[in-house]
């Protein structure tokens, strides 16, 4: 059976609009992200190799953020509102634990006006380099403070920091957390097996 958008007859969303509208269109498979001119961005799904790569990823964040419990993980379907207010889902998001209790608990049911301290963005088949290369430095701007752009059909990545926001390309290997996920290494070359 077709799925059906419910789209209100507005331009534009305020926060509780948007997530009134993300929840009603839960079950549709799909994503949505608003930009800083509140315009909805709609998200297909991920193909069946883009979301094991996005597992991947989020199991070795949250295994690590699990010993370490120095904030909270969250996978791909968590909107933030930023900053600018646009709200996005990066694939992974990691929150420092201090900056997250500072949320009063009624904001974090809905969607949390934070801007993640690490993010994670997998770039699958259909997207491109320059699109996500302009993603994350929106989330720097918006106050993150280390993202990681990965891509696991070219065995590539980038590391974005604040002092860092046009990183090179770097081929797979051991990456780190710096000072903001203290600790945390991971082997790109064995997170991302190629099952195609």
């Amino acid at each position: 059976m077709p799925q059906v958008l419910h789209i209100p007859q507005i331009d534009t969303l305020n926060d509780e609009e948007f997530f009134a509208f993300c929840e009603a269109n839960r079950g549709n498979g799909m994503n949505f992200e608003r930009d800083k001119n509140g315009q909805i961005i709609f998200i297909s799904p991920t193909g069946s190799i883009g979301g094991h790569h996005d597992g991947e990823i989020f199991v070795e964040i949250k295994l690590w953020n699990r010993q370490q419990k120095s904030g909270v993980v969250f996978p791909s379907s968590t909107g933030f509102i930023l900053p600018d207010s646009s709200i996005k889902s990066p694939d992974v998001a990691w929150v420092s634990r201090k900056r997250w209790e500072q949320i009063p608990s009624e904001l974090r049911k809905k969607f949390a006006p934070i801007c993640p301290d690490f993010v994670i963005e997998v770039i699958s088949e259909s997207d491109t380099w320059d699109e996500h290369i302009r993603k994350m430095q929106e989330w720097l701007v918006n106050g993150c403070k280390l993202g990681w752009l990965i891509d696991p059909s070219q065995k590539t990545c980038m590391i974005f920091r604040v002092d860092d926001t046009n990183p090179s390309k770097m081929p797979f290997g051991i990456i780190n957390g710096g000072d903001v996920l203290e600790g945390l290494e991971i082997d790109l070359r064995t997170v991302f097996e190629d099952i195609s």
